[in-house]
C-alpha cells in the first residue's frame, strides 16, 4: 500500500491516544513498518496531545508527518483540534467527538467532517469510558482501511488484560459499526436526561 498517515488528538488523560500504539504494531506483526511520535505538552494531564501514525510497506526514514499530509485526524477535544487540525490534507477526513469538538463553518468546507459520539459510545454503549481508544482504533480502521482487521483486533487484545478482553471487542465491534453507518451517510446524536444518554 501508499504510506499511511493518521492523527489522533485529545489531552493528556484520555486513552485515545492509545490506538496510535496498536496500529504502529499491528503494521510491524504483518511484516510492514509502523512508526508512532507523539507530542505532549508540559500539562500532561488536561494539555493539548497528539500521536502521528506513519504505516508503510516500506521503510520509514522520516518520522514526523508534514502540515498537510495527514490522511485522516480523529479528534475528542476542542483545544487539541484547534492546534492540529491544519495538519490535515485538504478533503482529507477529520472524525470528531461533536460533544466536545465544534469544527467551523470553513473547517466543514476544507475537510470531510465525520462526527461520531465516540465518549459516549463508550460510555454508555459499552459501559467503559476507557474502551474509547478501541473504538477511535475501530472508526480509523474502517475509513481507512490500513490493517487486516482480525490483526489488529489481537495487537489490540494483547494491550490488555484478558478480563476485559469481552467489553474491547464490543468496543471494536461499536467503532466498526458507526464508522460504517457514517460512510453510508447515517448520523446520530446524544440523546442525554438525568438517566444518562442513547443514541438515536
Amino acid at each position: 500500500m501508499a504510506r499511511t498517515l493518521m492523527r489522533f488528538t485529545g489531552v493528556g488523560g484520555q486513552g485515545v491516544l492509545l490506538a496510535g500504539e496498536i496500529f504502529a504494531a499491528a503494521k510491524i506483526k504483518t511484516g510492514g513498518y509502523g512508526l508512532k511520535t507523539a507530542t505532549y505538552t508540559s500539562q500532561v494531564r488536561g494539555g493539548p496531545t497528539v500521536v502521528d501514525i506513519t504505516l508503510d510497506d516500506e521503510e520509514i526514514f522520516y518520522p514526523y508527518a508534514n502540515d498537510g499530509e495527514i490522511d485522516f485526524m480523529l479528534s475528542v477535544a476542542q483545544v487539541s483540534y484547534n492546534l492540529f487540525k491544519n495538519g490535515v490534507s485538504e478533503g482529507g477526513t477529520i472524525v470528531i467527538e461533536p460533544n466536545l469538538v465544534k469544527p467551523t463553518d470553513e473547517d466543514r468546507k476544507k475537510w470531510n467532517i465525520v462526527e461520531i459520539p465516540i465518549i459516549t459510545i463508550a460510555k454508555e454503549e459499552v459501559g467503559n469510558v476507557i474502551t474509547q481508544s478501541v473504538i477511535a482504533l475501530a472508526i480509523a480502521n474502517t475509513f481507512m482501511k490500513a490493517i487486516d482487521k482480525e490483526t489488529l483486533k489481537e495487537v489490540m487484545l494483547s494491550k490488555v488484560p484478558a478480563k476485559v478482553h469481552d467489553i474491547n471487542i464490543k468496543a471494536y465491534e461499536l467503532g466498526e459499526k458507526y464508522a460504517t453507518d457514517a460512510l453510508n451517510g447515517k448520523t446520530y446524536q446524544a440523546n442525554c436526561n438525568d438517566k444518562g444518554c442513547t443514541m438515536e
